[in-house]
């Protein structure tokens, strides 16, 4: 068999749980439709529970349907970008299905960017109406656009009342620098309180034909760690495509019977697929938290009996250590999942250790509607991110001349699948490169570094833009990354390649110690651990002890912002 047909015969099919199946069914309905056929199956039962306060499918529908009448008034129509700018609530969820449900295009803002990635992303994505969180609407004034129309909700309008002071602490603790607009705000042209519009609308939402696999439901911008942030457009296909498959992949979850814990933000494409829709599309309870308080979610957990946990790696790394980490019951839960970035080895070991439960690992991109591999259930290998869904089909090419790769060589990720997007907005040169035909079929081009193993397991290697070229050798950060790690006084570290005429790029660690080894090890001692290890071309030849390393904005070590504080001091 030749390296293409190794691929596209899905070695991995044997190696998948006995109850997933090869293809997952993905009905050709939109998410409006999906999100009014639970919210009637489910009517009675909690969807939210948000610091106390329960809500009902029946209640959230209301007004879901309260503000998509709304919007329909304003003359929002199919097609029209909608900024969502808000942090995890209640208003999030509602604002979502109701723009889509008038036919709009919701497009994400992180609450954490500054203006001019605000700025960046209005203009881009050519919005002209925004729901935004009061304490937010700053940044938007400082973009100096205008908007047509700006809906301002404020966190205490949907905590209990005994809620309301506390709910202002927590925002106050976690956006310091932040004030909440005065009133007057709302006796400006434009500006409409969310709550009040809800109220005083009745629930006679608009009937949009909406062809899902192309009519775009989410306009997310990717994370920017190694370049400008682009518009990734998602149809209702590719999302519907994405919540069927995960839930394909994960039989161990019963419909209208799951309590999830919704702490990762609903801006970034794992939140809000993984978490937020693949629970209210199948009846399921959120327990919703604005900000990722430990001990609150830690406390939910068992109050609420959650049956899954899903985190980044940041996260199981604070949790392996924390002191409260063993008043949860983990063996109880029927899946615990780790997306986002690269779970080290080291991490995943103690955390075994110390709650006897397994971390299951996932991969996924904003490109891909969220998740486009996962572990199996009951089979997880440890260092691979696991086996395509159901639906799609990986292969591994090399990034300069698209030949396929045998089987176990180190290549560029290649993807084909329901939900996979449509393309990149306004980036017409990007899409040429981004999109190869194999047989009639359309792949993507992932920019990742990954290979496959004899049984069909992936393995990540780096961003293709994070691979370091040293006198003609190919270094990858993350294997440097994982060695730095092991050593028992590295908090955390970040490897790039700065450029070196003479030999290409020399490498460079910025690390952070932990703070009882901060003055004691030099950075001779960190290279000399790593010569221990590492062949000669991979060792450091600088290591940068820091207080702390830039993330994005889900806790990924951003490498594109070391690379740029690199050229600064050139």
């Amino acid at each position: 068999m030749d390296n293409k047909n190794q691929y596209l015969s899905k070695p991995w099919l044997k190696n998948y749980h006995p109850d997933v199946p090869a293809e997952a069914e993905v009905p050709e309905k939109s998410l409006n439709d999906l999100f009014d056929g639970a919210a009637q199956k489910y009517a009675n039962r909690t969807a939210v529970i948000f610091y106390g306060k329960k809500i009902s499918f029946k209640e959230l529908k209301d007004e879901v349907d309260r503000f998509a009448t709304a919007l329909s008034k304003f003359g929002i129509k199919k097609g029209d970008k909608v900024a969502l700018y808000l942090l995890n609530s209640p208003q999030y969820v509602i604002s979502y299905f109701a723009i889509l449900k008038a036919g709009g295009t919701v497009t994400p803002i992180s609450p954490v960017y500054t203006s001019s990635e605000v700025k960046h992303q209005l203009t881009d994505s050519g919005a002209r109406n925004l729901v935004c969180q009061d304490i937010l609407y700053d940044n938007i004034a400082k973009t100096g656009i205008k908007m047509d129309r700006v809906f301002l909700t404020g966190i205490s309008d949907y905590l209990p009342t005994i809620r309301r002071m506390i709910g202002r602490s927590v925002l106050r603790k976690a956006f310091s620098e932040l004030e909440v607009p005065t009133p007057k705000i709302d006796e400006r042209e434009g500006f409409y309180r969310l709550k009040d519009l809800i109220k005083k609308t009745e629930p006679n939402p608009p009937t949009v034909e909406i062809d899902p696999a192309v009519d775009l439901a989410v306009l997310p911008y990717t994370g920017g760690t190694t370049a400008l942030p682009k518009g990734v457009m998602l149809s209702h296909r590719n999302l519907v495509a994405c919540q069927s498959q995960v839930q394909a992949s994960w039989p161990i979850l019963e419909e209208g019977k799951e309590v999830v814990l919704a702490f990762l933000p609903f801006y970034h494409i794992y939140g809000q697929v993984v978490v937020m829709l693949n629970t209210m599309l199948t009846g399921g309870t959120m327990i919703l938290f604005t900000t990722p308080d430990i001990d609150d979610i830690l406390y939910s957990m068992e109050k609420y009996q959650a049956s899954t946990f899903l985190g980044v790696p940041t996260f199981f790394e604070y949790l392996k250590e924390y002191e409260k980490t063993d008043r949860v019951n983990w063996k109880r839960l029927k899946l615990i999942i780790c997306g986002a970035d690269t779970l080290h080895t080291t991490t995943l070991e103690e955390w075994t250790r110390r709650t006897n439960s397994v971390i299951t690992e996932g991969f996924g991109m904003t490109e891909t509607s969220g998740v486009s591999h996962v572990n199996p259930m009951g089979s997880s290998k440890p260092g691979s991110f696991g086996l395509p869904l159901p639906n799609v089909t990986a292969a591994i090419i090399d990034p300069d001349t698209n030949e396929f790769l045998p089987v176990g060589e180190t290549g560029e990720m290649i993807l084909h699948g329901p939900n996979i997007m449509q393309g990149y907005w306004n980036r017409d040169e990007d899409n040429k490169k981004i999109f190869l035909d194999v047989d009639g079929k359309q792949f993507m081009k992932t920019g990742d570094l990954i290979r496959m193993d004899e049984e069909g397991y992936f393995i990540f290697y780096d961003r293709t833009k994070d691979l370091i070229k040293y006198k003609g050798y190919s270094v990858f950060a993350r294997e440097i990354e994982e060695v730095l790690y092991k050593h028992p006084q590295v908090k955390a570290v970040g490897v790039i390649g700065v450029p070196d005429p003479k030999v290409g790029h020399y490498i460079k660690a910025n690390v952070v110690l932990n703070p009882e080894a901060r003055g004691k090890i030099s950075e001779e001692d960190i290279i000399n651990y790593c010569k221990e290890t590492l062949a000669h071309y991979k060792v450091p030849r600088v290591c940068d002890f820091r207080g702390e390393l830039p993330k994005t904005d889900v806790g990924k070590i951003s490498r594109r912002e070391l690379r740029e504080e690199m050229d600064e001091e050139v």
